[in-house]
């Protein structure tokens, strides 16, 4: 094994964990598969069609990083794109805003280009201030004042969920190997995607085995406070037994990062929720079988991955 890792840019432990995540998956297809008779049609579908849907994710996070740096960077730009398209195609918009959009995908390359030159200064701000500079000026000079402030404030504040705060994950990339010596940049990414999508599970099967009070019934009716409190001890507890197979972690920072990623998370879930409330759709796609669409399975990361950055910069950088 160590001989095959020689020809990736994966740690020791960072392809265990990989490799694990994939036993589970395969754990779970078993169990479905022994329990089906148990399941309804429908729910058995959608069982199917979520966790084919988490092996491709799965796959794709696994190539990506043991490919190297450069090629996880373009696997970020390019959900950072479906992102955005698939947020563009849901909000409304005017004949004058089209001529902007070509604005808005073009700073997804430089954004994730001062990620690969690691120019931290300019990555900071190029979106939430340059962006929002360069589109407001856009519109400006296409001279439509009807409906023009609340078209700069819908595309920017797409910019910064679908490119903007994901690419705070890519940027773990290129942070100093000796930050992390056990993990290295992919060890913080997998931390972080792993907990994550780990505090969406547990709140949502806290929430429907004990789940009474309604946390926020006019943005999501089915979040709970049981949910939100047994999800946040699950990835706390997570975050403290993973933290020496793949960070540079104490016990305390372990923590930390668990109940940040907790809390955050679920706040990153009730703002996708709230936009396809106030637009009126379901999903915000179908991209993803038995998830919808990539905002849809993105949701609690465009909160997390800021937040985990930044608490991890502070710390070590």
């Amino acid at each position: 094994m160590l001989d095959l890792l020689q020809w990736t840019a994966l740690t020791p432990n960072v392809a265990i964990m990989l490799m694990g995540i994939g036993g589970l998956l395969a754990a779970a297809g078993l169990v479905i598969r022994l329990r089906s008779k148990q399941i309804e049609a429908h729910d058995r579908r959608e069982l199917r069609d979520r966790l084919r849907t988490w092996w491709v994710i799965l796959i794709a996070l696994t190539v990506s990083l043991a490919s190297g740096k450069t090629a996880s960077l373009i696997f970020f730009a390019f959900i950072s794109f479906l992102a955005l398209k698939e947020y563009v195609s849901i909000i409304p918009t005017r004949r004058a805003d089209r001529r902007t959009l070509l604005l808005a995908y073009l700073a997804i390359p430089i954004q994730y280009y001062w990620i690969a030159d690691g120019w931290y200064d300019v990555f900071t701000i190029f979106i939430p201030v340059y962006m929002l500079l360069l589109l407001s000026a856009r519109l400006v000079t296409i001279g439509q004042t009807d409906g023009f402030l609340k078209s700069v404030g819908t595309l920017h504040f797409g910019m910064m969920v679908t490119i903007y705060a994901l690419s705070h994950a890519a940027y773990f990339l290129v942070l100093p190997p000796s930050i992390n010596p056990l993990g290295e940049g992919p060890g913080f990414i997998l931390y972080l995607v792993f907990l994550t999508s780990l505090n969406d599970v547990a709140q949502f099967v806290w929430g429907k085995t004990f789940g009474k009070r309604q946390l926020s019934p006019q943005v999501s009716p089915n979040k709970t406070w049981e949910g939100l409190v047994g999800g946040t001890i699950t990835t706390v507890g997570a975050a403290a037994l993973l933290a020496p197979f793949l960070t540079p972690h104490s016990l305390p920072v372990a923590l930390g990062a668990g109940v940040l990623i907790a809390i955050g998370g679920v706040f990153g879930d009730l703002t996708v929720s709230a936009i396809k409330r106030d637009l009126n759709v379901k999903d915000t796609g179908s991209t993803l079988p038995g998830h919808g669409g990539i905002l849809d399975r993105l949701d609690s990361l465009l909160f997390t991955a800021p937040l985990y950055f930044h608490y991890v910069s502070y710390l070590y950088t």
